[in-house]
């Protein structure tokens, strides 16, 4: 029997490409009921008809509000917490959009969680919560540091378990570069790329997944869990797309956008220092220090000086074969390529 045995699970953000991915995994774990929150009416429509599973029940409303929140709440056991805005040119321009969601919106759902003795709760980040340059980075390590605090207090005798895992680059989640390139590629458009150098993870949604079921099996209050994964430059990527849709499509630099980085960070120097190795995935437990700076004046951490960051110029660098198989593993690319029959005309891209 499973953890998850005759449990309710509600997924924040449920028709989003992490929702939808996280859904047809846990499908096949025994819940008694799947809960999607969303505030997209239309995709828990599109969800809805699709599925036709009466396990998957759907809660319109909105992080923001957390009436909504308390509603789809009661009886849950497991929270998977995703809803976010999460372009990085739209929150660098409406960056208060994105405090509203991806911080006070995430701390409804924990204090939400804790109010209804929720077992476990996981939230969603971002590799651009590492060393954040930009509002949506930034709003994302607001959030870890809201749900990393709320877990430290709880403690090893919460009732609730609070952790986070973060990602880097999800190969073709919605919004993202993969299924633009390849849309420019069948329309006869030039690659429009920012930075030829500039250096992503490559991590597909089932490694997501993977991550969030090892964070709720092992995960201890106020965790944060990062997946080791390999890392590509966008020419690679490019290159790699070119040769599978056989084609020579001109590639077009058209320079970095609002709030890129060239490298993304997946754990800071300052957390490799207290980082445990659990071999696919590093374990940042949470800073069990207190208020009481004066000792910390006397007391301090030589290993800081001599550990680096875990980014993606320093990882595991894809070649362009290894690129080409690992975008084989995407359903969407297996159906243009004919290796694959097509879906249902309203799946989506990214799933």
């Amino acid at each position: 029997m499973s953890m998850f045995s005759n449990k309710v699970l509600l997924i924040t953000g449920g028709t989003g490409s992490f929702g939808n991915a996280v859904l047809r995994r846990f499908l096949n774990e025994d819940f008694k009921e799947i809960r999607i929150f969303s505030r997209d009416e239309k995709k828990q429509d599109d969800m809805r008809h699709r599925l036709q599973n009466p396990k998957v029940k759907f809660y319109i409303g909105n992080v923001r509000d957390r009436q909504s929140v308390d509603n789809a709440m009661r009886g849950v056991d497991y929270v998977f917490s995703a809803a976010a805005l999460k372009q990085v040119p739209s929150c660098e321009f409406f960056p208060m959009e994105a405090v509203r969601t991806n911080v006070i919106g995430t701390e409804n759902v924990l204090d939400s969680a804790i109010a209804h003795g929720v077992k476990n709760v996981v939230v969603l980040s971002t590799d651009k919560a590492a060393y954040p340059i930009n509002a949506m980075g930034i709003s994302k390590a607001m959030m870890e540091k809201v749900a990393i605090a709320k877990g430290r207090a709880l403690g090893s005798v919460g009732q609730t378990t609070i952790c986070c895992t973060r990602y880097g680059n999800v190969m073709a989640s919605r919004g993202s570069v993969i299924p633009l390139w390849v849309d420019q590629i069948k329309s006869g458009k030039s690659i429009t790329i920012t930075d030829p150098n500039m250096t992503r993870y490559m991590m597909t949604l089932e490694d997501a997944v993977d991550l969030v079921l090892y964070a709720f099996e092992h995960g201890q209050n106020g965790d944060l869990f990062v997946q080791k994964a390999p890392a590509a430059t966008l020419e690679v990527l490019a290159t790699a797309l070119k040769d599978l849709y056989k084609t020579d499509t001109e590639v077009k630099v058209i320079g970095t956008r609002h709030g890129e980085k060239l490298y993304e960070t997946l754990v800071t120097r300052e957390e490799m220092v207290k980082a445990v190795d659990m071999g696919n995935y590093y374990r940042i437990p949470c800073d069990g220090r207190d208020l009481n700076y004066d000792k910390f004046f006397t007391e301090g951490n030589e290993d800081m000086s001599v550990i680096e960051d875990y980014h993606s110029h320093n990882t595991a660098r894809l070649s362009v074969e290894e690129m080409k198989t690992l975008l084989l593993k995407l359903r969407f690319i297996r159906e243009d390529l004919g290796l694959e029959a097509k879906q249902g005309a309203n799946e989506i891209k990214s799933e």
